[in-house]
């Protein structure tokens, strides 16, 4: 007799397909608090506290539908503030960065005016750093910048063929049709099947990484991990699905399969750990250090 589980799951799969990620998607919840329980698993006891405190503040926010008492929360307040219209319509360009994977690797052009990830990752850790800043001010800084660096772990928010983050290549996950796209792909349903592969969870991503090696990981400025989310966006997103990253698009709908699923289940994993050690680098710099990336000069 068939398990009911399986059922389960591919009928929420299923009304997922139905509804595919828009371009204002990002990262779904469950890679946002993998990647957030990553860091405050792995920053210092002392930012721990500094993060809990400022968490408790949540009210300043004035966003009751959007609450912030868990790092896991304020990793999805920056989605769940998006149906609240004019108050935050200005930072929706700050989720993704459209860098041309087929041509050489720059953000001048991609984050005119600061309007991308990578400059908000920089700018969210900077008010968060400065304690001369209203509280409100660095608690929303705290939630932006969880968000942010785990969008920008999520490779379809760095790289895309001018195709909105692979919003407009129409792609089968598996059976999984109807409205799918790459960038719903990458966004929720490869991202959800490689954190729960056994051994799931954010513990257990964590725990496969030996402490010698985290730091290296960790290291890096913000535009060498777009430039390496944007890679990772040419060989494993497009690559995996079309073959040829910057060729021409098939006529019928391509598929990611089973196979290259289960080729893309170490990579993605990876992304989500990295996303979780730099992530928590630039909470223990800001948080006790009162450090962050200094401003760009493009």
């Amino acid at each position: 007799m068939t398990s009911p589980v399986p059922i389960v799951r591919l009928l929420a799969a299923l009304l997922c397909a139905l509804f595919a990620a828009t371009p204002a998607a990002a990262y779904w919840e469950y890679g946002h608090e993998t990647v957030a329980r990553i860091a405050m698993d792995s920053v210092k006891p002392e930012t721990r506290r500094e993060i809990q405190a400022l968490l408790r503040q949540g009210r300043l926010l004035d966003t009751p539908t959007c609450p912030v008492a868990t790092i896991e929360q304020a990793s999805v307040w920056a989605d769940c503030i998006k149906p609240l219209g004019d108050r935050f319509s200005h930072a929706f360009p700050w989720h993704y960065q459209n860098v041309d994977i087929c041509k050489p690797f720059s953000l001048k052009e991609a984050c005119k005016d600061g309007n991308c990830v990578s400059a908000q990752v920089e700018r969210q850790a900077r008010l968060l750093a400065d304690k001369s800043v209203p509280v409100r001010e660095r608690l929303s800084a705290l939630a932006f910048l969880v968000h942010f660096v785990g969008d920008l772990a999520q490779p379809m928010h760095a790289g895309d063929r001018g195709d909105r983050g692979g919003n407009d290549v129409k792609a089968n996950y598996g059976l999984i049709g109807g409205r799918a796209n790459l960038h719903s792909i990458w966004d929720g349903y490869l991202p959800e099947r490689a954190i729960t592969t056994p051994p799931a969870g954010a513990r257990a991503l964590l725990d496969a990484v030996p402490p010698s090696e985290r730091p290296a990981m960790a290291a890096g400025s913000v535009e060498d991990w777009s430039r390496e989310s944007w890679q990772a966006a040419r060989d494993f997103a497009y690559g995996s699905l079309l073959g040829e990253p910057c060729g021409p698009l098939p006529t019928e709908r391509p598929t990611l399969t089973e196979a290259k699923v289960q080729a893309l289940i170490a990579p993605v994993r990876m992304q989500v750990v990295k996303g979780g050690l730099r992530l928590a680098r630039l909470l223990d710099e800001a948080l006790l250090e009162g450090k962050a990336p200094a401003p760009r000069r493009d």
